[in-house]
């Protein structure tokens, strides 16, 4: 079942999206070679309890971190951890999640450490890109394929391999709600109403599109060893268009 948003759910979730936001913000600053991502998994926690939020993904299912860190040929899920340092050329996709009165924000962004080469680099706005297709797509009357189909459309054309396993999700409440939201066409007709908020979250590999997780049983990789980038926003579905929820408030 899909739950619309009240205009009272509506405000507390575009609140902890702006702690996202501002999670967001920091984490563009501080990454650097050298820095662990328990450091970033420190800074990003400081910063949410400061705001009087929850971390959302803290404890979820047993997660020990505040943020999943995934460096290059990870896709999502990777522990923060002392030893593990970003360096130079590297990739790393921040994914966090805050919880504010209740109500979720849930947004992920694909950092470059330093400078990183042409062909990452066009990974990474390719992803960036198709996360937008997709969000552009997000409003009332369109249907939960036209955001996938404009997803796959721009991977596609600039030859990215998908993940097929994960995908975006309703967010408000919990973390994962109903519906799931394939990155791919898939020919799903649910129709989009006016106050459901999804979390789009395209991701694209320089490789194939298979995946594989690790004896940890959270970190997910590609599975020839080639760099995946993941980009989300929580997007809210109005009459008019739609308001992307984890963007700084002014």
């Amino acid at each position: 079942m899909i739950n619309k948003k009240s205009r009272d759910e509506i405000k507390r979730m575009r609140h902890a999206g702006h702690i996202v936001a501002l999670v967001h913000k920091k984490m563009k600053e501080v990454i650097e070679p050298g820095i662990s991502t328990k450091e970033l998994d420190d800074i990003a926690h400081k910063i949410i309890r400061a705001e009087r939020a929850i971390p959302t993904f803290l404890g979820y299912n047993g997660f020990p971190g505040c943020i999943c860190a995934s460096i290059n040929e990870q896709v999502v899920h990777g522990i923060p951890h002392e030893d593990v340092k970003v360096k130079e050329g590297d990739i790393i996709s921040v994914d966090v999640g805050a919880t504010y009165a209740g109500m979720v924000g849930d947004s992920a962004w694909t950092y470059p450490v330093g400078n990183v080469s042409d062909e990452v680099q066009r990974l990474l706005k390719t992803t960036e890109e198709s996360l937008f297709a997709g969000i552009a797509q997000m409003k009332a009357g369109n249907v939960l394929d036209d955001i996938s189909s404009a997803i796959e459309a721009v991977a596609v054309r600039e030859k990215m391999g998908i993940v097929r396993q994960y995908g975006g999700h309703g967010v408000g409440h919990e973390m994962h709600e109903d519906p799931f939201l394939f990155n791919y066409r898939v020919g799903d007709k649910t129709l989009i109403k006016s106050g459901y908020a999804i979390a789009i979250e395209p991701m694209l590999n320089l490789g194939c599109d298979e995946v594989v997780v690790a004896d940890d049983e959270w970190t997910v990789s590609t599975k020839d060893g080639k760099p995946s980038a993941h980009f989300e926003h929580t997007v809210l579905a109005t009459d008019d268009g739609n308001i992307i929820m984890t963007q700084l408030m002014e």
